[in-house]
């Protein structure tokens, strides 16, 4: 079973590098002044900082997918591995949701209500970059599946009732609660917007949108408020019976694509605007502020993770001190 296990992890994991290829060869591409499949190629000189930015993103996920199968990758810091993965899942957690359901507005739809934002790209670069992005998602969240089973095999086994008392529960339970809060705000603006909603959106982007924006809105709002429910289930200790991995793997999610999503569109935005040192045009409108609640709410819940899990650690060092003592 260990052998199928290994086997299987590793299959996963080269099958994320392999299928980080094509995307990193385009990026690369673009960013030395080969704009191939841009129509437009001064756009690509303005995406410059986007592109470096994506294509770095892109070579972290190879180092991610090294570490699950190399040995140097057990010995790494728990937050070394854990904190990109966090990001990497939401980021790429997303697209596995909001794919099929844009895929599917398409065939129900039909392909003119799409409407795409493509800047003159070539039709082939979609299915290519969205393509090598569910591959890479689905192989490199398998791989981390396997790995943290062997990682942080104890925590996943337990059970919601079986978590020891916390003398910082109550810190616990506030910061969930204005996360949660926060969340209950971003999905409300996410489902306007989802639903054809303008107010407080930038006028490109309105002029923009296309089926895809829609898509992505509602896919944030569930998100955010599967993230919320989870983490509210955790510490208020709903369903003592209930084993912690569900919870952990939903909020695990759902706060990491907040937190992905919600950051790097901030950065986006800042990246490609031409006047940036004018912050009323920037980024105008609720935008920003929806996108900074994201970004907030997900901290917020790796806030309590933080805490528990260092708790959780200093009261196991203490228990095996006692023990030898």
């Amino acid at each position: 079973m260990r052998i199928n296990e290994h086997m299987v992890r590793a299959g996963a994991a080269w099958t994320a590098v392999a299928a980080t290829g094509p995307y990193l060869t385009l990026k690369l591409l673009w960013l030395t002044g080969h704009p191939v499949g841009a129509g437009d190629p001064g756009e690509m000189d303005r995406l410059w900082l986007v592109n470096l930015l994506t294509f770095g993103m892109d070579a972290i996920a190879v180092a991610l997918a090294l570490a699950f199968v190399r040995p140097w990758g057990r010995r790494a810091p728990a937050g070394l591995v854990a904190f990109p993965m966090w990001v990497a899942t939401g980021l790429l957690g997303t697209i596995l949701v909001a794919l099929p359901l844009y895929l599917l507005s398409l065939l129900v739809l039909g392909p003119e209500s799409a409407d795409p934002d493509d800047k003159g790209l070539g039709g082939w670069v979609f299915p290519v970059v969205y393509g090598g992005f569910a591959v890479q998602g689905l192989a490199l969240i398998t791989a981390f599946v396997l790995y943290g089973r062997r990682r942080w095999a104890g925590l996943l086994r337990e059970r919601i009732g079986d978590l020891p008392d916390s003398p910082t529960l109550t810190v616990q339970r506030v910061l969930a609660c204005v996360a949660a809060l926060l969340a209950a705000g971003v999905a409300a603006a996410r489902v306007y917007w989802a639903f054809g909603g303008t107010a407080g959106v930038p006028q490109d982007l309105v002029d923009g949108r296309s089926r895809g924006v829609a898509v992505m809105n509602g896919v944030t709002a569930v998100m955010a408020v599967a993230a919320a429910a989870a983490l509210l289930v955790l510490v208020f200790r709903v369903g003592p019976g209930l084993r912690l991995l569900g919870p952990l793997l939903v909020v695990w999610t759902a706060a990491g694509s907040l937190f992905g999503w919600g950051a790097w569109q901030l950065v986006a935005f800042g990246a490609t605007t031409t006047r940036v040192t004018e912050l009323r045009t920037a980024v105008p409108g609720l935008t920003p502020l929806v996108q900074g609640a994201q970004v907030v709410a997900a901290v917020l819940v790796l806030a309590v993770g933080a805490v528990a899990l260092t708790e959780r650690g200093t009261l196991r060092r203490a228990a095996a001190v006692e023990s030898r003592g």
